[in-house]
């Protein structure tokens, strides 16, 4: 009766994870998450706060996670070459950023290399286009999405998880730039006639 109920056991969680890996090999092979905002600031205003690492924890939604994370900065102070490492706890993890290109008030593109709790290389690119209102910028990451990262997905959806932190992280971001660099008011023109 024992070998039986066991059999069966291991027949349902072998059939269990089988399913799994069959979900997760339907999953895309490349992942694209982005949000984006519009900031009352100009492009350059919001660019400084992205190109200097050293920033990142006015707004970074990672930051907080781990009060007393190890942070090594490298390179350059800011633009292509600057480096920002960091080593936290189960949350905030272990991995490296490195500016890959930089322009001034529009682009800036990021390698990042997780090393815990899953090893991962993705991109993030920060987009900025200037507006009447101040700075449209778009924040995305982009990927492999490695078996782990599958398999993952089957649980959860991994835009909805990231996402919400890219929006705290974009409203983080436009309330230290605002403060910064807010453009001017502009005062509202009448078009009545006396």
């Amino acid at each position: 009766m024992l070998k039986t109920i066991l059999l069966c056991g291991a027949g349902v969680a072998t059939l269990g994870v089988v399913t799994v890996f069959a979900l997760a090999s339907q999953k895309p092979a490349t992942f694209h998450i982005e949000r984006s905002t519009v900031i009352a600031a100009p492009p350059e205003a919001v660019f400084t706060h992205l190109n200097d690492f050293r920033r990142w924890a006015a707004w970074s939604p990672w930051e907080k996670l781990d009060p007393s994370m190890q942070k090594t900065y490298g390179g350059p102070p800011s633009g292509v070459g600057a480096t920002y490492a960091w080593r936290g706890n189960g949350k905030a993890g272990e991995g490296q950023m490195t500016i890959l290109e930089s322009r001034p008030g529009e682009h800036l593109l990021l390698r990042l290399e997780f090393l815990k709790p899953f090893p991962a290389t993705n991109t993030a690119t920060y987009t900025l286009m200037p507006k009447p209102e101040g700075t449209a910028i778009t924040w995305a990451m982009d990927g492999e999405n490695t078996t782990m990262g599958k398999v993952f997905a089957v649980f959860f959806d991994m835009d909805a998880l990231v996402g919400k932190d890219f929006e705290r992280g974009l409203a983080d971001l436009k309330a230290v730039s605002e403060a910064a660099g807010a453009l001017p008011s502009v005062a509202p023109t009448s078009t009545a006639t006396p």
